[in-house]
């Protein structure tokens, strides 16, 4: 992976680090990956850049996103309305941003919000990302 462009304004693409999304399907179970690329995919399910996760339906389904940082706020829309169907729950790993229109209006009192410590090194990265994290959960009516 070429880490100069994953940490540059070139790209906003940021590969879930392996250990995290372990930790996180451990306890959530996830069956779709809305963000993927046929080489990081994270779920059998996914969605890459060409098929738009945005424009797919999500509901029924345990989801890891970790999203496009410029388009994030189109993304938690998306998760927060995603969640309004039974039986769906959303996972996102997202730059801690609370000061975000996005995370006043589908977050803050809505998600339950985990902050990640330090910060995280992405994909084969040896430095850690320039901003801290967090984890964000939107359970739907029927989930746990």
């Amino acid at each position: 992976m070429n880490t100069q462009v994953m940490f540059s304004s070139n790209s906003d693409e940021y590969a879930t680090p392996q250990e995290l999304f372990d930790e996180l399907n451990s306890e959530f179970k996830f069956d779709l990956d809305p963000c993927a690329t046929d080489e990081n995919h994270k779920c059998n399910k996914y969605y890459t850049m060409h098929q738009d996760g945005l424009t797919q339906k999500w509901g029924g389904c345990r989801v890891f996103c970790n999203p496009p940082y410029s388009q994030i706020g189109k993304w938690v829309e998306k998760a927060f309305y995603s969640t309004k169907e039974e039986n769906t729950l959303v996972v996102m790993l997202i730059p801690s941003r609370t000061d975000t229109r996005y995370f006043h209006d589908f977050i803050y009192q809505r998600a339950e919000i985990r902050f990640v410590k330090g910060r995280l090194k992405f994909g084969e990265s040896k430095n850690a990302a320039p901003f801290s994290s967090m984890i964000v959960i939107f359970r739907g009516a029927g989930t746990n």
